[in-house]
């Protein structure tokens, strides 16, 4: 499944995580900043690529901007973020 347009979830000011995602024509790439990074940057990126798997996406950039985001919360930002980059206009 393809990305039809760039979306995104959160905002910059939520205590959360902030999510965008863009279509691209190379293969995956995920980005994350974190202020948890040296602790869980590597579980947040398994969260992020489980759930790209669950939705078979591919081609796309994923930035995630986190401030200490529990895996549901990553996970509810992302599927609304898929969702809305799924949606024509």
């Amino acid at each position: 499944m393809r990305l039809l347009k760039p979306a995104k979830a959160g905002t910059y000011e939520s205590n959360d995580i902030y999510i965008m995602l863009y279509p691209i024509e190379e293969a995956t790439k995920i980005e994350v900043e974190s202020i948890v990074s040296e602790l869980y940057g590597k579980r947040i990126r398994e969260v992020i690529e489980t759930v790209l798997d669950e939705y078979k996406l591919t081609n796309v950039y994923v930035k995630a901007i986190d401030k200490g985001a529990l895996d549901y919360a990553i996970r509810a930002r992302l599927v609304t973020a898929i969702k809305r980059g799924l949606e024509h206009e």
